[in-house]
């Protein structure tokens, strides 16, 4: 199906991004949109919400999944955020749940979700994952609806790959150039992707992972997040939607287009 003719019958493609505060979240959000620019809300009936009345009802600890965050610099993206749900954080779990279970049961693809995107921070070195993320991959049913896991802040492991690098007898010079390499060969067969996607406890793994260093950055790249996202969904219409709606991988089009 031509591009034009899937943004009429669908319009935005709906991404739900899950993680706790400072998880980078909204940092990656601008950088998809290609903007410095906070989101505009709307609420589930497409009404504006003043920022100063969603300031407020922050500050006393409420919060709305089916709010819609939209970037004017690229509103074809539409987001939902979900708060990180950690040790009693139930009501927000739940919450979770109702929401992608109430999307999935949507009839008009223009209002199911097409993606989830799980935040994961790595500025704890070594960490392991939490509650909140091990329940979420365990007993969230998320149907066929895309998940992936962004581990954000990733550069913040180029310093333990450092000293590592350093303690052999590598240079500054040298630890320095090699610490992003070895960062990411030494995550790639680390305990936490063995956890993620062979550990008994995890029993709804993500299709796939990225790894995100220096998304605070100016010139940060975006590139890869947007193919690993077209290669997790299943659907051809919202592969398509997706590739069409995004502005920071051109190269993205062009491939799509040849193969299509």
């Amino acid at each position: 199906m031509d591009p034009s003719r899937i943004k009429q019958r669908i319009g935005r493609f709906r991404i739900l991004v899950i993680g706790r505060a400072n998880a980078g979240k909204t940092t990656i959000l601008q950088r998809v949109c290609n903007t410095r620019e906070n989101p505009e809300i709307y609420d589930s009936a497409g009404k504006k919400i003043d920022p100063k009345v969603l300031m407020a009802s922050t500050e006393r600890g409420e919060h709305d999944i089916e709010n819609e965050m939209v970037f004017r610099n690229n509103p074809g993206f539409v987001f939902h955020d979900s708060r990180g749900f950690e040790a009693g954080g139930e009501s927000e779990f739940d919450k979770m749940k109702v929401f992608i279970a109430s999307r999935s049961k949507k009839t008009k693809l223009k209002d199911q979700l097409h993606a989830i995107w799980y935040c994961i921070p790595m500025d704890e070195a070594s960490r392991s994952f939490t509650e909140g993320e091990i329940k979420f991959f365990s007993q969230c049913d998320t149907g066929s609806i895309a998940v992936m896991v962004l581990f954000t802040k990733f550069d913040a492991l180029y310093d333990v790959s450092y000293a590592e690098l350093k303690s052999k007898g590598a240079s500054m010079e040298e630890a320095e150039e090699l610490a992003p390499k070895h960062a990411e060969e030494s995550f790639a067969i680390g305990s936490q992707l063995k956890f993620l996607y062979h550990s008994k406890d995890i029993r709804r793994p993500p299709k796939r992972h990225i790894c995100l260093p220096n998304m605070d950055k100016d010139d940060a790249d975006c590139g890869p997040l947007m193919e690993c996202t077209a290669g997790t969904l299943d659907n051809e219409v919202l592969q398509q939607l997706f590739v069409s709606t995004q502005q920071a991988n051109l190269e993205l089009c062009m491939k799509y287009a040849v193969e299509r």
